[in-house]
């Protein structure tokens, strides 16, 4: 066993104010360091931070290559129970950040997830006391000064009106999806895609998709399901969101009709990209879903029982450990200093990296008759003990 069951450190914390919790699992260090985002939505669970904080190993394991700068860190994860539209929400993040200074001076980096965007925890986090999210890899960098200002400079760049700590995400996502299609011999024109989720990683997710020519038939967002079987007017809906992903349905066209919330589901789409919420697919809606491939932007949408079902009906699952891992991933390439702040080179980077991850994965699966889950399991178990012996989990 490469990795212990138990993760290294798991603690709750209770707001003495409102009594909400936080959590924050650390599965593993690398040099003393491990890395995962910050979520929060109502419900948010140890449970499901610990499973992020799992998976989180994995990605940093994946995307390992000795002959980067990067050097993979360790997996955590932290978590908020609260709506992130409740008025009290940012001055919770604040006394979460607080109390977890001394983690995050120390040994855990993080950044945006579901619910919380780059800049508020930017904002929260000096607000707490902190000089960065990510200030405990500091001490790992050849330069500090320099790394700092790459990664600055590439949070300053935008591409046509959305940031390219958005973009990169969605680029791999996209790209994700692209090598299967090609993997299986389906051109990428007049596949049809549908999303749940239109925030970050869904909106960018959607833009690499339509602009690689998929179309783009439904999206799903915390008003409900907009859906055009014709295709909908993707960057229109992008223009048209709040800061939580919710598109101002003034925006629709013609063609355009508003359906129920869980309508992404049955859409008629090859593709279908959960990218908001844990645990969105399940043994009772499962059986509703067409698409060929389910491809997970989001971390843990599909529950295990649900994915076993998905594959007896010939449903292929690409597992969100590969599929979302370009933006952590990103991160780091940039802060290390593999790729500048250029969009163009980071989306290349992007493409490239997940491009042959994919197809590793799904060769693997092919190879040992087993799920694209478990094949990217496989290869990051295959990893892990190089990492180890060359830096140490614990160091």
């Amino acid at each position: 066993m490469v990795t212990p069951a138990t993760p290294l450190l798991s603690l709750t914390w209770t707001d003495h104010l409102t009594g909400r919790q936080g959590f924050l699992v650390v599965d593993r260090l690398v040099r003393g360091v491990a890395s995962g985002g910050l979520r929060m939505r109502a419900g948010c669970t140890l449970d499901e931070v610990a499973g992020l904080a799992r998976g989180m190993t994995l990605k940093e394991a994946l995307h390992y290559d000795p002959a980067s700068r990067y050097v993979p860190l360790g997996g955590a994860k932290g978590g908020i129970d609260c709506d992130p539209r409740d008025p009290g929400a940012y001055p919770l993040l604040v006394r979460y950040l607080r109390a977890m200074r001394p983690y995050i001076e120390s040994c855990w980096t993080t950044g945006e997830d579901l619910g919380l965007t780059q800049d508020l925890v930017d904002r929260a986090a000096a607000e707490a006391g902190l000089v960065s999210s990510i200030q405990a890899v500091y001490p790992l960098l050849d330069d500090e000064a320099a790394a700092r200002r790459r990664l600055r400079d590439a949070f300053a760049v935008e591409v046509d009106g959305i940031g390219l700590d958005e973009l990169a995400g969605g680029c791999g996502v996209a790209e994700a999806t692209l090598a299967a299609l090609d993997r299986a011999g389906v051109p990428a024109t007049g596949t049809r895609v549908a999303l749940q989720g239109f925030g970050t990683m869904g909106g960018a997710t959607a833009r690499f998709l339509a602009r690689a020519g998929l179309t783009v038939v439904a999206v799903a967002d915390l008003k409900g399901t907009i859906a055009n079987p014709a295709g909908l007017d993707v960057e229109a809906l992008l223009a048209a969101r709040d800061a939580h992903g919710t598109v101002d349905r003034s925006a629709l066209r013609g063609g355009d009709r508003e359906r129920p919330g869980d309508a992404w589901l049955a859409a008629d789409a090859d593709v279908l990209v959960p990218a908001a919420v844990s645990y969105a697919i399940d043994t009772g809606n499962q059986e509703r879903i067409t698409a060929r491939w389910v491809v997970e932007a989001a971390n843990m949408p599909v529950r295990p029982d649900a994915e076993l079902l998905l594959t007896a009906r010939g449903v292929t699952v690409l597992p969100d450990v590969v599929v979302n891992s370009g933006t952590n991933a990103w991160w780091w390439w940039t802060l290390f200093g593999d790729i500048g702040a250029d969009a163009e080179e980071a989306f290349a980077y992007v493409r490239r990296s997940m491009r042959a991850l994919v197809e590793r994965m799904l060769a693997r699966a092919q190879a040992d008759g087993t799920t694209p889950r478990s094949a990217a399991h496989a290869i990051a178990a295959d990893r892990l003990p190089l990492i180890a012996e060359r830096f140490g989990w614990f160091r």
